[in-house]
C-alpha cells in the first residue's frame, strides 16, 4: 500500500512499529547503519560519540593491551556521581545532623544501603583502576611521543581521585571519619616542624594556616563538614571533570592510543572485529569527483584506508559497552554482599586506638608514623614530582605501545619487584625490632628525625637503584621502569603493613587475635 493510500490510523500504526529505529536513527544522526559510510557518520556526528574517531586502530581493541583500566575508571566516576546525586537527597552536612542522616540511608531510605554501597566502592574502586591504567600507560611506553604533558595530567587525575575519595570518607561524621580527619589535620599542620626548627613559627606558620584551612578552625567543629561537603560534592568533582575532559581530548588529538611500530593484525582480530566491507574504506566505490587540474606534489588518498583500523562503530561502541556492563555488574555484585563501614557517632573525648586514616592512606601513614612531614607531605610530594618528571627524562623513542619495551624491560621489572620486597621488607623488620634514632637517643635534636628516617632511606634506596639499573643498561627507560615497579612494590607494602599489621598505639601485630583486650 503506498503511503498516499494509507488511512492516517495506517500511518500511526506503522510509525508507532519503527519508533524504536526511527529514534536510534535521530540520536545516531544516522538513518542507516549498512554502509561504511553511514557508520562513520555516526562517531562524527554524535554529540556523545565524537571524541573519538570514525576509526580505531585493530590493537587499541585488543583486550591485552588495555584490559579496559581506563575505560573501568571513568565508569565507576560516573556510577559514584550518580548514587552520590541521590545521597544528596537525604545526606544533612551538618555537624548535629550527619551521622543520623547517614544511619537513615542505611536502615530506613528504600534502596539506601545499596545507593551508599556502590557510591562508596564505585570511588575506592576508581584508585584501584586509575593505579592499574597508570601502570598500563606506563609499562606500554604510552607516556612518549607526544604524550608527555597527558602523562602530567594523569598524575593530576591520581591526585584528585585521592582527594574525592578522603573527603567523602569524612562526611558520614562518625568515629573512623572523625578521626581521619583528625589525622590528616595533623598532617596538613606538619611543617610546623621545620618552622619550630627555623624558628619563625610565630612569624609564619603555613603548617596552622594549612590545617585552619582544611578545619575551618583549629579542631574539628561545626565549620569542618559543611567545608569538607563542599569540596566533596562541588569543587573537586569540577576540578576533576576539567581534567579529564583535557586527558580525552589530549588521548584524541595525540592520535589515539599507543601502538607498536610495527604491527600487522593476527587471526585471533577477526574473531572480536567487523572488519571494513569495502576496500575503500569509508569511501564509496562509485566516486562524485571530477578532474579540474592537474598539479605537483602529493594528493590527497582516495579509496585508501588508514592501515590496520577498524570502523568505531561497531567495534569500539561494543567493546566500550560491554565493559560497561561488566564494570555496573561488578559493583552492584559487590555492593549487594559488602556493606560500607559505618560506626558510632564521633566524639571527641573516645579516639580510635589505633586511629587510622583510609586504607589508601595507611602506606603514607606508616610513613607518618616516623616523620609527619617528610612521610606525610615531602615524600609524597617528591614522589609526584618524580611521576611527573618520568617522561621528560625518559625520552627514549623506542619501543612503544611494547609491554615493558623487550626483554631486557621484563628482567629490569622483576629484579626490582624482588629487590623491592626484599629491601622494603627487611627495613620495616629492622624497624619494628630494634625501633629507629628516637628509641636509641632520646634527645636527639628532631631535625636529624626528620632528616633520617625509614622513609627518607628507602626513597634515597629507590632513586640510587634507579641510577644503578641506567648506569648498568645504559638506558633511561630501564631506569624508569625499576623506579616505578618500586614505587608500586612501595605503595603495595607500605599499604599492606598500615592496613594488617599495625594495631593499637600504631604497635607490630600478626594479627588482629593478638590486640590486647581492653
Amino acid at each position: 500500500m503506498s503511503e498516499s493510500t494509507q488511512t492516517g490510523i495506517n500511518k500511526f500504526v506503522g510509525n508507532l512499529i519503527g519508533i524504536k529505529d526511527s529514534f536510534l536513527g535521530s540520536f545516531l544522526r544516522s538513518r542507516s547503519l549498512l554502509s561504511d559510510r553511514s557508520k562513520a557518520a555516526v562517531m562524527v556526528n554524535n554529540f556523545f560519540l565524537h571524541v573519538q574517531g570514525a576509526k580505531t586502530h585493530i590493537n587499541t581493541l585488543r583486550p591485552t593491551y588495555t584490559f579496559g583500566m581506563g575505560l573501568i575508571s571513568l565508569y565507576l566516576f560516573f556510577f559514584a556521581v550518580i548514587s552520590g546525586v541521590l545521597l544528596m537527597i537525604y545526606y544533612s552536612p551538618s555537624l548535629e545532623n550527619a551521622y543520623d542522616s547517614v544511619k537513615d540511608i542505611t536502615n530506613v531510605v528504600f534502596g539506601g544501603n545499596l545507593i551508599r554501597n556502590i557510591h562508596k566502592w564505585a570511588g575506592e574502586g576508581m584508585i584501584v583502576f586509575v593505579m592499574f591504567h597508570m601502570a598500563r600507560v606506563f609499562f606500554t611506553s604510552s607516556y612518549k611521543k607526544g604524550r608527555e604533558f597527558n602523562w602530567v595530567v594523569g598524575i593530576v587525575l591520581l591526585v584528585l581521585t585521592f582527594i574525592l575519595n578522603f573527603s567523602g570518607y569524612l562526611l558520614p561524621w562518625d568515629q573512623l571519619a572523625y578521626w581521619a580527619m583528625v589525622i590528616g589535620a595533623n598532617i596538613a599542620g606538619s611543617p610546623a616542624e621545620i618552622t619550630d626548627i627555623l624558628g619563625i613559627t610565630k612569624y609564619f606558620d603555613f603548617g596552622g594556616l594549612q590545617k585552619e584551612l582544611f578545619l575551618g578552625g583549629t579542631v574539628p567543629g561545626k565549620a569542618t563538614l559543611p567545608r569538607v561537603h563542599f569540596f566533596h560534592v562541588m569543587f573537586l568533582p569540577i576540578i576533576l571533570v576539567i581534567f579529564l575532559g583535557v586527558h580525552f581530548w589530549r588521548v584524541r588529538k595525540d592520535g589515539g592510543l599507543t601502538k607498536p611500530d610495527e604491527f600487522g593484525p593476527a587471526p585471533v582480530d577477526e574473531k572480536f572485529l567487523a572488519l571494513p566491507e569495502k576496500k575503500g574504506g569509508i569511501f564509496p566505490t562509485n566516486k562524485t569527483y571530477g578532474l579540474m587540474e592537474l598539479a605537483h606534489g602529493k594528493t590527497p588518498a582516495v579509496d585508501k584506508d588508514i592501515e590496520n583500523t577498524v570502523l568505531s562503530w561497531p567495534n569500539l561502541v561494543w567493546a566500550e559497552f560491554a565493559v560497561l556492563m561488566l564494570t555496573f555488574a561488578g559493583v552492584f555484585v559487590y555492593s549487594m554482599y559488602i556493606n560500607a563501614p559505618l560506626k558510632e557517632l564521633a566524639n571527641p573525648l573516645i579516639p580510635e586506638n589505633p586511629a587510622k586514616a583510609p586504607w589508601y592512606f595507611l602506606g603514607l601513614q606508616e610513613l607518618v608514623s616516623y616523620s609527619a612531614f617528610m612521610g606525610g607531605i615531602a615524600l609524597p610530594t617528591l614522589a609526584l614530582i618524580g611521576l611527573g618528571l618520568i617522561p621528560y627524562l625518559d625520552r627514549e623513542p623506542q619501543h612503544v605501545g611494547l609491554w615493558f619495551s623487550n626483554k631486557q624491560g621484563k628482567s629490569v621489572a622483576l629484579q626490582s619487584f624482588i629487590v623491592a620486597i626484599a629491601a622494603l621488607v627487611g627495613l620495616l623488620a629492622f624497624v619494628v625490632n630494634f625501633g629507629w634514632l628516637r628509641t636509641w637517643f632520646t634527645d636527639i635534636p628532631q631535625v636529624a628525625i626528620i632528616l633520617v628516617n625509614p622513609g627518607t632511606l628507602w626513597v634515597g634506596f629507590v632513586m640510587a637503584w634507579s641510577l644503578f639499573i641506567i648506569k648498568k643498561t645504559d638506558s633511561t627507560r630501564m631506569g624508569a621502569i625499576a623506579l616505578f615497579t618500586m614505587f608500586l612494590v612501595s605503595f603495595v607494602i607500605l599499604t599492606y603493613v598500615g592496613t594488617e599489621l599495625r594495631g593499637p598505639n600504631w604497635d607490630f601485630y600478626w594479627s588482629k587475635s593478638q590486640w590486647p583486650v581492653h
